[in-house]
């Protein structure tokens, strides 16, 4: 990026922090009042040491997909997914059970980082 482009979405390093379990999928029928169509919830189990860094609203990365959570429960997450996504990428054949690599967001593990040295 150069300085002044619009960042459009988080900043995914590649780097996978764990392997979270893709525990149910949900697909819902076109609503006729969404411009977007179908979609599909997926909610996945985060391991112990990850769940702090997956906030409601904010980015998660998820088998190389940059998606933003929309639910938060324990050490549980879920998003939605509009049929493009589910089209162009991996994720319309993922199914409960799956394995799925994650990435959580940089500035969230920034910010716990920085404090927890501030105590």
């Amino acid at each position: 990026l150069k300085i002044g482009d619009e960042l459009g979405g988080h900043i995914v390093t590649g780097h996978v922090d764990g392997i979270a379990t893709l525990i149910a999928r949900e697909d819902f029928a076109a609503d006729p009042a969404a411009p977007w169509g179908a979609t599909a919830k997926f909610t996945f189990r985060v391991p112990q040491g990850l769940k702090q860094f997956i906030a409601v609203k904010g980015s998660v990365c998820v088998d190389g997909t940059s998606l933003t959570v929309n639910e938060v429960a324990d050490d549980t997450f879920s998003v939605l997914l509009i049929p493009h996504t589910l089209a162009v990428t991996t994720w319309g054949a993922r199914k409960g059970g799956d394995a799925i690599n994650i990435e959580v967001d940089l500035m969230a593990r920034y910010a716990a980082r920085l404090a927890e040295v501030k105590g």
